[in-house]
């Protein structure tokens, strides 16, 4: 009810102004002095020029549209109803010139000026409420907007500003941006002007008493990153931001939703991976994709880079009901237009995963259910032999049952000559899928290291640690450890699924090993303390099943490369025809929480996994 108030207060108003127009154009034609000839054709004039006006706007919807948000589109509107309407008045008189005489004395200016004042007025209204609603809204913020300095005047930082400029609630007042291309000095962009180089930030912010930088480079350099938020700080600011990699930007554009605080990865960034986006896509493309384990953190982004893709419908497994209700709402905001399905099941359920299988007929297989945390698995070897082991079993025999194109399992460095259970299980995975001899679906493993954020990442609980001033704990001066951020890993996962043959282990170029005292280091200086002075370093020793080094494969084992310079392919042995006989023994232990007939038949699957008997626990 309210809208139609609202549409007719305007068509009352649009009356008025017509009206009001005509007889404004009437008494210009005749410098305000209107001859007794023309006075009847005068009043006649002011009901046909409203009748006209608001009939034509109704023709081209203008009473449908919100003024607020309005773009030129909505006013071009009103410019071709204001000339339909003079049209029609143009008309009207004509057919009353035929019909009486009293019209021969209609004067034809009066309707070229009538046309320009109706646009005008018509126009002018609109435009006005446009602007008075924002600056309302503006005034409606309980505190003023901040000023704000960008740093990064190229495409992202120009997207920025237009989303923000099409946001009136934006917290932000721009004031500036900052870029150190030499070209760009002193140019406009989006009607801000660029103020300088990096080095004028701090100089900048105590003239323009800024408080808050927006840094928008997410193709930057890890060191231009590092060094702009080295500048920033010591400049004082209140509140500092970031747009996060390219990678991470699901649907290819910057807006101010993007913008989040610093994270101590972004000092960790890498150069970006070069990633063959168009094979991705070619593979995925309007695909039904279901992925495991789809609440974690390699599932979730899993989820999000496969839609980002172009899979056309996905189904999110998981036994985490309530990390799947999250991803739900947040895929559903996401991706409005794609078919997602989430399904609270366990992998170890091979019934209840049978019938996830036949309703969703999936294409395509993301495994990346699994138990990942050594001194757990240490703890409860049963437990992942029962989910890394028979539930990827279950998993790829569901997959062949349905025919799947291709099926992708999700490994780990720690499965290179394993000390742990949990890596001797997810080798046993890794044969599980070499063994394969079906041509559907094609089956691969792809097997990389530590994920920088990911549930259980030692930065996780270094960040907790730090906010919570207490000593961050590391197990050795000496251990080193692979990391990838989130995104970049799993679009590595996407592009190995996409060149793997079946049987295929891949290996993921995950850089150089990071010093975990380094990565300490650096995450007590992000939070502004100062290592073994305000935060103290404790050596802990290692845990049950943790080593010093991990490595993507032996020496002995060596890669072939492929088409993508950060993929390869492990040069593993492929389990012989009887391997599988070791599986009964190993399903009959850890049915019954056989910890040694665990442990014994994973050595006997796993020549390779040296394991300390007095490292295993509950079952």
């Amino acid at each position: 009810m309210r809208v139609y108030w609202l549409r007719l207060r305007w068509a009352l108003a649009d009356l008025a102004i017509a009206a009001a127009s005509m007889a404004l154009a009437f008494l210009l034609r005749f410098d305000f002095s209107v001859p007794e000839r023309v006075v009847l054709t005068f009043v006649w004039s002011l009901p046909l020029a409203g009748a006209a006006r608001v009939l034509s706007l109704l023709v081209v919807r203008a009473y449908r549209r919100s003024w607020l948000h309005a773009s030129a589109g909505e006013f071009l509107r009103v410019g071709i109803g204001c000339a339909t309407g003079s049209a029609i008045i143009g008309a009207g008189v004509l057919a009353l010139t035929v019909l009486t005489p009293v019209y021969m004395s209609f004067p034809r200016s009066v309707l070229a000026i009538d046309f320009a004042l109706a646009l005008i007025l018509i126009g002018g209204l609109r435009l006005s409420v446009r602007a008075l609603g924002r600056r309302s809204e503006g005034s409606d913020l309980r505190e003023p907007k901040r000023p704000t300095l960008i740093v990064g005047a190229g495409d992202a930082g120009a997207q920025l500003v237009r989303a923000m400029q099409a946001n009136p609630a934006t917290p932000y007042r721009i004031v500036g941006f900052i870029d150190d291309d030499a070209a760009r000095q002193g140019g406009i962009v989006r009607d801000i002007r660029i103020l300088g180089r990096r080095r004028r930030i701090p100089q900048l912010v105590k003239q323009l008493q800024i408080e808050t930088v927006l840094i928008a480079m997410p193709s930057a350099p890890p060191v231009v990153i590092r060094e702009t938020v080295d500048i920033v700080r010591r400049a004082v600011v209140p509140e500092v931001k970031i747009i996060p990699y390219l990678s991470d930007l699901y649907s290819g554009r910057v807006t101010s939703a993007e913008l989040r605080e610093l994270r101590p990865e972004d000092m960790l960034r890498r150069e970006p991976i070069r990633i063959e986006g168009d094979r991705i896509r070619a593979f995925l493309d309007g695909k039904r994709v279901l992925v495991t384990g789809a609440a974690g953190s390699i599932g979730s982004e899993l989820c999000r880079q496969i839609l980002a893709f172009g899979a056309g419908e996905l189904v999110a497994v998981d036994f985490d009901e309530t990390g799947l209700f999250d991803l739900d709402a947040d895929l559903r905001k996401r991706f409005s237009d794609r078919n997602l399905s989430v399904v609270v099941c366990d992998v170890r359920d091979r019934d209840s995963l049978a019938r996830a299988f036949q309703s969703a007929k999936p294409q395509v297989v993301y495994h990346a259910a699994a138990y990942k945390h050594v001194p757990m698995m240490e703890a409860f070897p049963a437990e992942a032999a029962k989910t890394n082991v028979f539930g990827t079993r279950n998993v790829l025999e569901e997959a062949e049952n349905a025919g799947c194109e291709a099926f992708v399992l999700i490994s780990t460095d720690k499965a290179v000559e394993p000390s742990s259970v949990m890596g001797a299980t997810k080798r046993v995975a890794e044969m599980i899928v070499q063994s394969c001899r079906s041509e559907r679906p094609r089956s691969i493993a792809v097997r990389f290291g530590n994920v920088l954020g990911s549930r259980g990442s030692v930065l996780g609980t270094f960040q907790r640690q730090v906010q919570e001033r207490q000593p961050v704990t590391v197990t050795d001066a000496g251990m080193r450890r692979y990391f990838m951020v989130t995104s970049e890993a799993v679009q590595l996962v996407l592009q190995a699924s996409a060149l793997g043959e079946t049987g295929d282990v891949l290996v993921l170029d995950m850089g150089d090993p990071v010093a975990i005292i380094d990565l300490a280091r650096d995450v007590i200086r992000f939070y502004g303390y100062e290592p073994d002075v305000d935060i103290p370093i404790v050596y802990t020793g290692f845990r049950p099943g943790e080593k010093l080094y991990e490595d993507m494969f032996t020496d002995t084992e060596g890669r072939d490369a492929t088409s993508h310079e950060r993929v390869f392919v492990a040069r593993l042995e492929k389990p012989g025809d009887d391997w599988g006989a070791g599986f009964e023994p190993l399903e009959a232990a850890a049915k019954t929480g056989n910890i040694s007939g665990v442990i014994d038949s994973l050595k006997r699957l796993v020549p390779s996994f040296r394991h300390d008997e007095g490292t295993a626990g509950h079952g």
